[in-house]
């Protein structure tokens, strides 16, 4: 079945807190990619130590580099150098929440084009797709961004979505406009509520503020009703096809790795 492809080729999404580390070692095996994300407070620096420290234990890592992060092409630079030297050859590109912009960078398309001109030193560039309206840019908008960045890019990530349909018929859209890009899965594994609400407290006030109050939908169905391998079936359902080029997923585990792994070896099992 599709879905159990899909669980094999997987990406756990976890945000750089002082013991997410630990909590990655006791409970996530090392065939499973993890991915960094990156604070539009706190900078790119936690996003790569931990990206480094991982590396180091054996785990496949993608941290995030958010553009508007990025100052300017000697800052890319030390990125690169110091991912490239910790045997990373993977790296994520959103545009970030980041606003102002820390330097020259004000979206995606600028720093993956400076990523081309610096020699492609990444093997793998994701970029994100939005299945569902982006809370901040106009659908027209997002369009033509995926189509100007597909040359820079190797993958895309689907944003959070909750809605089986919609998702499939985006991925029909992305392939009737000529993008042939391998999309991966976002989907939110299994969260509990009182672990959620202490996760938006560790990442600060202000940046949970902000998340919260674009995402408001998304964490009134992650506290109540949500059930990803119900989702899970039904994406699987429609987009077995192998044309589609529908890869693996990609797992926002908001730091519930443990509960994530437990959920998908459970899936696996059966």
């Amino acid at each position: 079945m599709r879905n159990v492809d899909w669980l094999r080729d997987v990406r756990y999404e976890v945000i750089p807190t002082n013991t997410i580390e630990a909590r990655v070692a006791e409970s996530v095996p090392l065939e499973v990619t993890i991915t960094v994300t990156a604070s539009p407070t706190k900078g790119l620096g936690p996003t790569l130590d931990l990206a480094e420290r991982l590396a180091e234990r054996g785990y496949r890592v993608v941290p995030h580099l958010s553009a508007r992060l990025v100052v300017d092409e000697r800052h890319l630079k030390e990125i690169v150098d110091r991912l490239t030297t910790a045997g990373i050859d993977d790296v994520f590109v959103p545009a970030g929440d980041a606003d102002p912009p820390a330097g020259r960078y004000d979206g995606t398309l600028p720093l993956l084009a400076e990523l081309t001109a610096l020699g492609r030193p990444f093997r793998h560039v994701g970029i994100t797709g939005y299945p569902q309206s982006h809370p901040a840019i106009d659908d027209d908008i997002v369009v033509q961004a995926m189509w100007d960045k597909r040359a820079h890019a190797t993958y895309i990530v689907s944003n959070l979505c909750f809605d089986a349909k919609a998702l499939a018929a985006w991925v029909r859209r992305v392939r009737r406009r000529g993008v042939d890009l391998p999309i991966r899965i976002g989907l939110a594994g299994p969260v509990e509520r009182t672990k959620l609400l202490s996760m938006a407290g560790k990442i600060g006030v202000a940046e949970s503020a902000r998340f919260l109050g674009k995402h408001l939908s998304w964490f009134a169905r992650l506290a109540t009703s949500y059930s990803p391998g119900r989702l899970l079936a039904r994406v699987a359902a429609d987009l077995s096809e192998p044309d589609l080029a529908v890869t693996g997923l990609h797992v926002f585990t908001f730091n519930q790795v443990a509960e994530t792994e437990r959920w998908r070896a459970e899936l696996l099992r059966r």
